[in-house]
């Protein structure tokens, strides 16, 4: 029982820790913090240890003061990684899987805006060029239909 209640707190003490840095990885508390807040989810089909247009649009973009300032106030952010070299555990790797066949995903980045039950409000938006301004302002544009 003491070990249940100790992974029980782990998990949500990592799922509170990735939000607070911006990129979420657990489905579920993406939907509660999209309902809670109503905000769209920027969900993010990226391989980050391997995939060059992923690493450059994080470089070029999500990593940006301007992104991060937008996302803080209008999204929630979802990353589903699918990594070469980093550890996941069982149950990510699954969630993940999971959520790429749900998204028929077919390359990376694959980047969607979905509502708190997660329909598709976008098509794949992906990277673009143009910096984290230009990405704003497309991002903007895409939920102002």
């Amino acid at each position: 029982m003491k070990s249940l209640i100790q992974t029980v707190v782990l998990v949500a003490l990592s799922t509170t820790a990735a939000f607070a840095s911006g990129w979420g990885t657990d489905w579920e508390a993406a939907k509660a913090q999209a309902k809670k807040e109503n905000k769209p989810i920027l969900i993010n089909f990226t391989g980050t240890d391997w995939c060059g247009w992923c690493i450059k649009l994080e470089k070029e973009v999500f990593s940006k003061e301007s992104f991060k300032e937008y996302a803080k106030d209008n999204l929630v952010l979802m990353e589903v990684d699918f990594p070469r070299k980093k550890e996941q555990s069982d149950e990510l790797k699954a969630q993940n899987k999971k959520l790429d066949k749900e998204f028929k995903v077919e390359g990376y980045p694959t980047i969607y805006l979905v509502d708190a039950e997660g329909k598709k409000l976008s098509g794949d938006i992906g990277y673009r060029e143009g910096g984290p301004d230009a990405y704003v302002a497309h991002l903007k544009s895409l939920l102002k239909k």
